[in-house]
């Protein structure tokens, strides 16, 4: 245990877990999987998107665990790389949204295809993304001050929503993988306001 909260409170271990996925294509590009290699771009968007939910969601798991379980040292540690990793979430995003642009054959595609809810869904999701990346550093929260900071901040959840929903009307089957990521999520979520409330409840009866 003494390791893992070590290893996580190291910036340089953060990045290298998050940079991982991001190579990870690269092993059946080389070996020329033929299920990748006739369709590079598909693969990758569809990898990037599952990529950025996945991270996501981690990244929302951190509060939680730090209410549920406040003398964990993991837990703390954890939070101390939360605007990194959210900001991961929204570079994995923009490498989806980029690969989609790309296997679409330009901006106009995408224009076009905002007509449908999953892309909407999507698009919006990434929007919020990209403003939560851009007020991330601590001199934009200083001059938006923490309330409207956290505010903001808290549409992370809705972003989380959204890509859960766009992942699943992405395809024809319902992908299991949407309820694997998201589902411990909400879990923890449920967990915390619980915790939350019944602290809130004890305090006052004290």
């Amino acid at each position: 245990m003494a390791l893992l909260e070590k290893l996580f409170k190291s910036k340089v271990f953060i990045w290298v877990v998050l940079v991982l996925p991001g190579l990870w294509p690269a092993l059946p590009l080389l070996r020329q999987d033929p299920t990748v290699a006739a369709d590079p771009a598909k693969y990758l968007l569809h990898h990037m998107g599952f990529v950025a939910c996945v991270v996501l969601a981690v990244v929302l798991t951190f509060t939680p665990l730090r209410v549920l379980f406040p003398k964990a040292k993991l837990a703390l540690a954890l939070n101390r790389h939360r605007r990194l990793v959210g900001v991961a979430a929204f570079v994995y995003a923009l490498l989806h949204v980029s690969f989609y642009v790309i296997m679409e054959g330009g901006f106009g595609t995408l224009v076009k295809d905002v007509t449908k809810p999953f892309i909407l869904c999507g698009l919006t999701a990434f929007t919020i993304l990209l403003a939560l990346a851009v007020t991330s550093p601590h001199r934009v929260l200083r001059w938006m001050g923490a309330i409207n900071w956290r505010r903001l901040h808290r549409l992370a959840y809705i972003a989380a929503g959204l890509a859960a929903y766009h992942q699943a009307a992405a395809r024809k089957i319902f992908p299991m993988q949407v309820l694997w990521i998201f589902v411990p999520l909400v879990l923890l979520e449920i967990a915390r306001i619980w915790r939350q409330r019944t602290k809130a409840g004890e305090a006052k009866a004290g």
